[in-house]
């Protein structure tokens, strides 16, 4: 089968396109519903973080829907029984947390992880989106900043007693990264999104994220290298 040539004036009309499509688009809707139900239950976690944690929330569920209107600009049905199964060892991760009311690896998984991965691709993808979607990505990720760093705040103020939790979660449920990029490399290269650009986007965001948690250069080297072999 010949390489598929991967430039940003590519068919966005093709079957091979609409087809990859299928599954980026289910997954990065389904990441975004995701969020909306993960910032829901954190509200409850943190009342008096509520209302703030409420507005996120919404935030994420207008997300959702400008994505399925990316969807539908291209005529493309989403494959969300594709991106439910993509996602749920996350979800199961961050259900049992909530259950066991461990706030700071429910912070871990939706605010550092998931909020780092989907700013890594959308970074990557705005470049090589067809220009509907680009507006609708551009104003997306400049949200996710702002999502991370309310994570980033709550974690900071509370570092010393999170620091282990947070280094368990991350032994936990870092590897899942690694894990879902390879699930969709073939996919992603077709939109024209490179895994290895990818990897390299989602170390920065989440590195940077722990340092301005608190944690030291050396402790965010050995953090970033869990499950990172499968990369």
């Amino acid at each position: 089968m010949p390489e598929v040539a991967v430039r940003p004036e590519q068919d966005f009309s093709s079957e091979i396109y609409k087809d990859a499509y299928s599954r980026i688009n289910a997954i990065v809707i389904e990441g975004e519903q995701e969020a909306y139900s993960n910032y829901l239950s954190m509200g409850e976690m943190l009342p008096e973080h509520k209302d703030e944690l409420t507005t996120l929330a919404k935030m994420e569920n207008r997300h959702k829907k400008g994505f399925q209107a990316c969807g539908n600009n291209l005529n493309v049905t989403p494959d969300m029984a594709f991106a439910q199964e993509y996602f749920a060892q996350l979800h199961g991760n961050f259900k049992q947390a909530y259950e066991e009311g461990k706030i700071v690896t429910c912070f871990l998984i939706q605010s550092l992880i998931i909020e780092a991965f989907a700013i890594a691709a959308y970074n990557i993808y705005i470049p090589v989106a067809d220009p509907f979607a680009r507006k609708i990505t551009e104003g997306v990720v400049k949200d996710e900043y702002k999502h991370l760093n309310f994570g980033e705040e709550w974690l900071k103020a509370h570092f010393e007693e999170s620091k282990a939790e947070l280094e368990a979660a991350n032994r936990e449920n870092l590897p899942l990264v690694w894990k879902m990029l390879n699930q969709v490399e073939k996919d992603a290269k077709v939109l024209g999104m490179e895994k290895e650009a990818l990897v390299e986007d989602f170390m920065i965001s989440y590195g940077e994220a722990l340092a301005n948690i608190g944690f030291s250069t050396r402790e965010i080297m050995k953090m970033s290298a869990y499950g990172l072999t499968a990369a």
